[in-house]
C-alpha cells in the first residue's frame, strides 16, 4: 500500500520523538518510537494529520520541559523566587497539573501567553523569569492549537495561529539572548557566554520546537488550501504576533 504524504511526515517527526511506547521498524530500517496510545480506540477517530498534531504537540511539550530544567540549572536563583519548590517539582507542577492551575500562577499575577513572555524579558521584573517564559510559551502553544493537546476528526487547528506562535518563539529567543538589566547583565543565561565552553544546546532545542510547529502549520495550510500570511519584519524588531 502506498504511504500517504502525511504518513511520511509522521514518520519524520516520530524519528525524534520520545520513545514512550516501544519501537517499530520504519521503511528505511531505522526504529521509530511508537506512542503509547497507538492501539487504543480513539486512534480510530484520528486522521494522519491528527496523529501528526499529537506528535508535534507532545514533542514540543517534552522539549519545553527540558529547556525549563536546563534554564534553572543555568540560572539557579530563579527557582527560589517562585516558591513552588525545586526545579523538578516546578516542572512537574507546570506540565502535569495544568488541569489544576490552568496556566494561571500567583507568582506571575495570572499572566499568560505573550504577556508572560514579556514579563520574563522585563528588566524591572523581580520574579521567576524561567517560570514566566515557560508558562508564556506553553500557554501560547496550547491556545494556538485550539486549546487542545490531543486531536481528533472533529478538531480544527488554524495554520496561521501555529505559524504566528512559531514566530513568537523566535522573537522571544532573540530577545532572550539580548535582554539585559541596568548593569548590562543578561536577564537569563542560556547559550554559552564569551570565555565559556561553547554550548548552543538551548538554541538547538528552541529550534526543534519552531521547526515542528512550522511543519504542522504548513502541512495544515496545504491540506486545507488556507493561505498563511508570512512575517516580513526582522525578528529583532518584530512585535509579538496574535495567535488566536
Amino acid at each position: 500500500m502506498k504511504r500517504s504524504g502525511c504518513g511520511v511526515l509522521i514518520v519524520l517527526l516520530a524519528g525524534c520523538a520520545t520513545p514512550n511506547g516501544g519501537y517499530v521498524d520504519s521503511p528505511n530500517g531505522r526504529p521509530v518510537p511508537v506512542r503509547q496510545d497507538r492501539n487504543t480506540f480513539h486512534q480510530l477517530v484520528k486522521t494522519d494529520l491528527d496523529r501528526l498534531a499529537d506528535i508535534e504537540y507532545a514533542e514540543n511539550v517534552s522539549t519545553l520541559r527540558l529547556l525549563m530544567l536546563k534554564m534553572y540549572k543555568r540560572n539557579p536563583a530563579e527557582a527560589l523566587k517562585s516558591g513552588l519548590g525545586s526545579p523538578e517539582q516546578i516542572a512537574t507542577y507546570v506540565f502535569e497539573q495544568d488541569a489544576i492551575h490552568h496556566w494561571q500562577f500567583d507568582a506571575l499575577s495570572g499572566a499568560q501567553d505573550t504577556a508572560a513572555i514579556k514579563l520574563a524579558l522585563n528588566p524591572q521584573y523581580s520574579g521567576d523569569r524561567v517560570l514566566a517564559l515557560v508558562v508564556g510559551i506553553q500557554s501560547m502553544m496550547f491556545r494556538a492549537h485550539g486549546n487542545k493537546s490531543a486531536f481528533f476528526l472533529t478538531d480544527s487547528i488554524e495554520p496561521q495561529s501555529l505559524y504566528n506562535a512559531a514566530r513568537n518563539i523566535e522573537i522571544a529567543v532573540w530577545k532572550l539572548t539580548n535582554a539585559k538589566n541596568a548593569q548590562g547583565e543578561l536577564l537569563l543565561l542560556t547559550n554559552s557566554q564569551p570565555g565559556e565552553v561553547q554550548n548552543l544546546s538551548f538554541e538547538r532545542e528552541f529550534s526543534k520546537m519552531i521547526a515542528r510547529t512550522d511543519l504542522l502549520a504548513l502541512t495544515l495550510a496545504e491540506k486545507s488550501q488556507r493561505f498563511i500570511s508570512r512575517l516580513t519584519q526582522s525578528i529583532s524588531t518584530a512585535p509579538f504576533l496574535p495567535f488566536r
